[in-house]
């Protein structure tokens, strides 16, 4: 038991019972302090863990017999029935109190190594040109890292606040991020929103109106939640497309075959 004052605040209040109480039972009969004695062992658990609660339960027991011998009002048989149900109730507490306290320590302990991990992590994605979100069961954003909030404009208070992913879909639209024909945009986001459902890890390439071209990924996680990911592939595909097949190539990024359709139809 380490010697502070909060390992030495039960000992040192419940030794001041005592002799308070065998001092005032002189002038007057006093009630049992037994219950008084209860209540400060359970403080002194809570407060400093098993050790001081233990040491308080022992004092309280030799304090409780020191007063019965004292006190002339009470039978000596009863007044040993009392010391041997406050030592059982003392030492009960005493054991009790201490193991809940250092659970909830221990708990403590794990959650602020956890916090610290997620922090660490949280402040590692930050600096990666990935664009991330992890999404709950209910497709809410619990996390966007800056690579996603540089791409598509999203301001942080926006950010921040957990929006739906149909929000971040809508932001994108809003903001004219996406290089898309205005009627096909709705449909669209609808694929997206269904991708995200289902969790269809088929890769999708989107391009953006500023010439930047990411691969997005959308994976199923344990819990029901969704981690979408947004890798800048602008390289890639610009080094490797011929610009006389753009279209071709937009049609092939299409994950319902239509422009494809649509561009043979037109080369034919």
């Amino acid at each position: 038991m380490r010697f502070g004052w909060r390992a030495m605040s039960g000992p040192v209040l419940t030794a001041a019972i005592t002799l308070l109480a065998i001092l005032l039972d002189r002038a007057a009969p006093l009630p049992s302090p037994a219950p008084l004695f209860v209540c400060v062992v359970a403080f002194a658990g809570a407060l400093s863990g098993f050790a001081s609660a233990m040491t308080s339960a022992a004092l309280a027991v030799m304090g409780a017999a020191l007063f019965f011998l004292g006190h002339r009002a009470m039978p000596f048989h009863a007044a040993a029935d009392l010391v041997g149900l406050l030592a059982v109730t003392a030492f009960g507490t005493a054991g009790i109190t201490g193991l809940m306290r250092e659970r909830l320590l221990d708990s403590f302990a794990a959650e602020r190594r956890n916090h610290a991990i997620a922090a660490r992590l949280s402040a590692a994605l930050d600096q990666v040109d990935i664009g991330i979100v992890l999404l709950d069961a209910e497709t809410r954003a619990e996390f966007i890292n800056r690579a996603f909030r540089d791409y598509f404009a999203l301001p942080d208070e926006k950010a921040d606040d957990k929006p739906p992913f149909i929000a971040l879909m809508y932001h994108g639209r809003d903001t004219d991020a996406f290089d898309l024909p205005e009627d096909e945009l709705g449909r669209f986001i609808a694929q997206r929103m269904e991708m995200v459902r289902t969790g269809d890890a088929t890769p999708i390439n989107i391009a953006l109106r500023n010439g930047e071209v990411l691969r997005f990924v959308c994976t199923a996680l344990p819990d029901g939640g969704r981690m979408l990911s947004y890798t800048p592939v602008t390289d890639l595909v610009r080094h490797t497309d011929a610009p006389a097949r753009a279209d071709y190539y937009r049609s092939l990024r299409d994950p319902t075959a239509r422009g494809l359709i649509r561009y043979l139809r037109v080369a034919e």
